[in-house]
């Protein structure tokens, strides 16, 4: 490790050595050319600012370096000067100057007799504006000229003869870095051939001689025209539009497509950015602009709070709990009844993420067992409730439908009425899409949990009580992706149930933070809100299949076939955000509505769970399905009782059913 000349005054470096010695050169030459340019005559520069010259020159060198070292130019190599450093080269040198004249003017260095007495020889103002940007264009100078040799060096750009010709979509500061990272590493056998971009301003346009080809309206020209070897996306805030049709346009050329990755994903690694382009992957191209929000404005709510994230080891609890933890609340309470899905969200906190463990409690516990639950919340005492504790995969709970009840509805109450006999401020219940006209057990228990929480919110007003609706989530242990990806692996067939098929999808970090920045929105009125993301556009299952296999770098149906194996009951074609009679209405928040709809009585609902409750006691899977499926169909409550015809409520049954994204495992 370099030493460091140690100064508190001067931040030198060993290297910073070389970089004196050179402006000490220029700064000397810059002050001589000054009285030469200024006395250009035939007679030359008068006597007696020769003398002047010759007793400054020393000083002026000294003391200039001293302000350089002082405005920070030698904190750095000279190869990674920036905009920013330029300003505060003008700004010493400008110091410089000025401090010249001040020494002439109180130190006195040459004066000549005269009749009343000696006269001091100062310096002209013509050599003082000479000096200043003659000393401003050779310090500037000599750090462009040493930038410019590090980013393209003097022998040039010789490309291998293996080179790969690439492509490169975005002229903006992404293009421009994988651009300067292949022209300083002819190592890594890549030739810029064009850039693609749809700023059309920049058309035609060379940027380090590299020309911008068209917009990406063109790709299929410029590809035919070009033929690169390969593209690379280098616009890391790009929309899923642009990324799909990219990948469109290069997959029916056989051209592999890949994509800078975010600042964020660039941190995790020092690798260059060229190094840490990654293959397009299936959530780059959803075709929608993913929501992002600024959690630490969103999210304020909770830093002086207790919080408790129940299903802290699922893939949604998970995702909480980090983001959570990004907040700095009082405490963190983890909860879940999976041992080793609590154990590596707490590791992963506390080693990966360094929250402190006196902020952090993890909680080994069932949230449908009430007395233990009383337990945890005599215990910690919390303020914010996040329940995400729930079953979600739709097949194993059309099998098991009593777990399903007890779990995602009866659990849901009983944690909802604890919250709210010990005065929790707010209470965030994750729901689902599929808790829209309910169609599986799954959904219907889900829906009777929206219940729960509209009842409880008429009871506790001292509480907020609120549910977050949302889509398919991507990466989830649910999801399509992982079933798709499994079958690829395992060389196919993918089962698509309908090519009718669509779904809604999210990822993850985006339903965290719907659901973070809904519990800030609640207000607590009415029956307990309901929010809900507009989700755009819905996916088709098919497409999804196709694309999926395409990222692999394979042919749909000619290496990897797609087989449609027909719907199963309780499967829907479309999912939908909203009841038929929910009414959406806006939210302070971008991309967020709310779901308005009567409330129903507490002892309405008080009924529905005695009657669900006691088909659990009983363990009467098929009359309970049945219940499940007649009480979540009431809109409201009307004499005249909007129920579902006998055919579709008979669709939920104990019966297995597929995953209800449109996938078959």
């Amino acid at each position: 490790m370099r030493r460091r000349i140690r100064s508190a005054a001067l931040p030198l470096h060993r290297h910073s050595l070389p970089q004196l010695a050179v402006d000490g050169v220029l700064v000397a030459l810059a002050y001589w050319l000054a009285y030469q340019l200024r006395f250009d005559g035939p007679s030359g520069v008068p006597p007696r600012y020769e003398q002047l010259f010759e007793a400054t020159i020393v000083p002026v060198v000294a003391g200039s370096l001293v302000v350089f070292a002082g405005f920070g130019l030698y904190a750095k190599w000279w190869r990674y000067v920036t905009q920013r450093d330029y300003s505060s080269i003008v700004q010493a040198v400008v110091v410089a100057a000025l401090l010249l004249a001040l020494y002439v003017a109180t130190v006195k260095p040459v004066t000549q007799p005269s009749g009343v007495g000696a006269t001091v020889v100062t310096t002209p103002s013509g050599v003082l504006a000479l000096h200043l940007l003659l000393m401003l264009a050779f310090v500037c100078g000599s750090r462009f000229v040493a930038r410019t040799i590090y980013e393209r060096p003097l022998r040039g750009f010789r490309a291998a003869k293996d080179a790969r010709g690439l492509l490169i979509v975005g002229a903006g500061d992404g293009g421009r870095l994988v651009l300067r990272e292949i022209l300083r590493n002819p190592e890594l056998r890549l030739k810029p051939v064009g850039f693609v971009d749809d700023d059309p301003l920049k058309r035609r346009l060379r940027i380090d001689g590299v020309r911008v080809l068209g917009t990406t309206k063109e790709l299929g020209r410029i590809l035919d025209e070009v033929e690169p070897d390969e593209i690379t996306i280098a616009i890391p805030s790009a929309p899923g539009i642009l990324r799909a049709n990219v990948v469109r346009c290069c997959r029916e050329r056989g051209i592999p497509v890949r994509t800078l990755p975010t600042v964020f994903e660039l941190l995790q690694s020092a690798a260059t950015a060229v190094r840490q382009v990654r293959d397009v992957q299936i959530e780059d191209i959803l075709g929608r602009e993913p929501v992002r929000m600024e959690l630490d404005r969103v999210g304020a709510y909770l830093s002086s709070e207790v919080v408790l994230v129940t299903g802290a080891g699922g893939s949604i609890g998970k995702e909480l709990s980090r983001q959570i933890a990004r907040v700095a609340p009082r405490r963190l309470v983890l909860l879940d009844h999976a041992e080793d899905n609590l154990f590596a969200i707490q590791r992963e906190l506390e080693d990966d993420r360094h929250v402190h463990p006196s902020t952090l409690d993890v909680v080994l516990a069932d949230c449908k067992e009430e007395e233990r639950m009383r337990e945890v919340f005599d215990a910690y005492r919390p303020t914010i409730v996040f329940h995400a504790a729930a079953y979600k995969h739709v097949g194993l709970m059309e099998s098991n439908p009593v777990e399903a009840v007890r779990n995602n509805a009866i659990a849901t109450r009983l944690m909802a009425r604890i919250s709210g006999q010990m005065k929790v401020k707010t209470f965030v219940l994750v729901s689902t899409d599929k808790a829209v006209d309910p169609a599986t057990v799954m959904g219907a228990s889900k829906a009777l949990a929206e219940f729960a929480i509209e009842a409880e919110q008429a009871r506790f007003a001292g509480t907020r009580f609120c549910a977050v609706r949302f889509g398919n989530v991507l990466g989830s242990s649910g999801s399509v992706v992982p079933i798709f990806r499994r079958q690829i692996a395992l060389g196919g067939p993918l089962t698509v149930t309908d090519e009718r098929m669509t779904r809604y999808f999210m990822t993850i970090p985006e339903a965290v933070q719907l659901i973070i920045r809904a519990g800030g929105l609640s207000k607590g009125a009415g029956n307990g809100e309901i929010y809900v993301l507009e989700m755009g556009e819905p996916v088709r299952i098919l497409d999804l299949a196709r694309t999926m296999i395409e990222l692999s770098g394979l042919d749909p149906e000619r290496d990897i076939a797609i087989e449609i194996v027909g719907r199963r009951a309780g499967e829907k074609l479309h999912e939908e955000l909203f009841n038929r009679y929910e009414r959406p209405q806006p939210t302070p928040a971008e991309k967020i509505l709310r779901a308005e709809r009567d409330p129903r009585p507490p002892q309405v609902v008080d009924e529905m769970f005695d009657q669900i409750g006691l088909l659990v006691l009983e363990g009467d899977a098929a009359g309970l399905a049945a219940k499940v499926s007649e009480l979540s169909a009431i809109p409201d409550v009307a004499p005249t009782r909007m129920l579902r015809s006998e055919p579709e409520a008979a669709v939920i049954s104990a019966e297995p059913a597929p995953i209800s994204d449109g996938a078959q495992s």
